[in-house]
């Protein structure tokens, strides 16, 4: 690679540093740069080891949806003065959680959460260095497969557990048919959340390391590490290494 690597993070909250306890500790950031104090086991596993001076714009947001990725997120990344050597982009479920309880009106979103990622995609590759890749993560479920909406404080949508599967598929063969990788970020965290302990609880570094969810939704410092090691899966997939 001739030039400086760019990395830069589209999407929603699975990939932000809010809720994981602040600056740089989000999954994206730790994809870029890992925390060694609180990840020894990951170090020298970053991109910004991978690639010496490479440089990262984390422009994924607080409840984004598809509509915010096209409309804002897009023309940020196109008004950036690098073309980027990665793009990570995590989208769909808060698109869905607007939907929550009416399985047909769900039904209607993973369609349109589909659409716009096929509409969204080939304008990220275009935006790319060459060689670039982009990553699709999938979106995990807090009651790791139960469906206890009870136990998460939410009312009862039997077909909950289904509709996250359905919205997952749909990414991953939108990704598939615009050659992008795909982070099981949703495999990664089964068995993190309601199995583990209580995913509403607000800490972002609670003591049992297991318990991956904060907010209901959000992923803790420690669930920021599952992302991070969902989209260094995915990038590393079939032997390819970064150069």
């Amino acid at each position: 690679m001739t030039e400086p690597a760019h990395v830069v993070a589209l999407g929603d909250s699975i990939s932000i540093d809010d809720y994981s306890g602040g600056p740089g500790r989000g999954g994206a950031s730790l994809l870029f740069a890992n925390r060694d104090d609180d990840f020894p086991d990951w170090r020298g596993r970053d991109l910004r080891t991978v690639w010496p001076g490479s440089t990262f714009s984390l422009l994924a947001t607080d409840g984004a949806t598809t509509r915010t990725l096209l409309g804002t997120q897009l023309p940020r990344l196109a008004a950036l003065s690098v073309r980027p050597s990665l793009v990570t982009v995590t989208i769909g479920g808060n698109d869905l959680l607007a939907a929550y309880g009416d399985t047909a009106t769900a039904r209607d979103v993973i369609d349109r959460v589909r659409g716009a990622l096929s509409r969204a995609l080939p304008e990220i590759t275009g935006r790319l260095a060459p060689d670039g890749r982009v990553v699709v993560g999938t979106v995990y479920d807090p009651s790791d497969g139960t469906g206890d909406t009870a136990r998460l404080g939410l009312p009862p949508w039997s077909d909950a557990v289904a509709a996250i599967a359905e919205l997952n598929d749909g990414l991953r063969r939108v990704a598939g048919e615009h050659g992008a990788a795909v982070a099981e970020i949703a495999g990664h965290f089964r068995g993190h959340g309601l199995l583990a302990g209580d995913p509403t609880r607000r800490e972002a570094r609670p003591a049992d390391r297991s318990l991956w969810f904060c907010n209901l939704i959000e992923p803790n410092a420690w669930g920021a590490g599952g992302v991070r090691e969902a989209f260094w899966t995915a990038i590393h997939a079939g032997g390819r290494a970064f150069r």
